[in-house]
């Protein structure tokens, strides 16, 4: 891989994560007509995107990690694109930076506790 702004070299700082579709429009996107598309989502709930994940990389010249989405075009051609933020919505195996949404702010505020409250913690004392 070569950093789309310098064409030096890449190297890989982070784990690929896979992307998945489950919207049919992502698939139509891809190339796929919009019938197939909605069949295919329908059956599925999900398709994963073969040959299509995010990826991070650091840049000596840049002397930065950047995120990149990297779509193979085929056996030794890559395409890379900053990954926009919607995109990490698609990816598997990611850890949401702000937090599992389904999880209250005193699991939240527990979790962080660095020494052991016992009951103290509900009494608010």
């Amino acid at each position: 891989m070569h950093c789309p702004i310098h064409g030096c070299y890449l190297d890989s700082v982070s784990q690929k994560y896979s992307l998945f579709a489950n919207d049919p429009r992502q698939l139509q996107q891809r190339g796929m007509n919009r019938l197939s598309a909605s069949l295919l989502i329908n059956a599925k709930t999900a398709v994963p995107l073969q040959g299509e994940w995010i990826e991070a990389f650091w840049c000596a010249q840049c002397q930065r990690k950047e995120w990149y989405q990297v779509r193979k075009i085929d056996g030794l051609t890559y395409r890379l694109r900053s990954c926009p933020q919607e995109l990490w919505q698609q990816a598997t195996g990611v850890i949401q930076s702000d937090g599992n949404p389904s999880v209250g702010e005193f699991t939240k505020r527990s979790a962080r506790q660095t020494r052991y409250q016992g009951v103290k913690a509900f009494s608010g004392i």
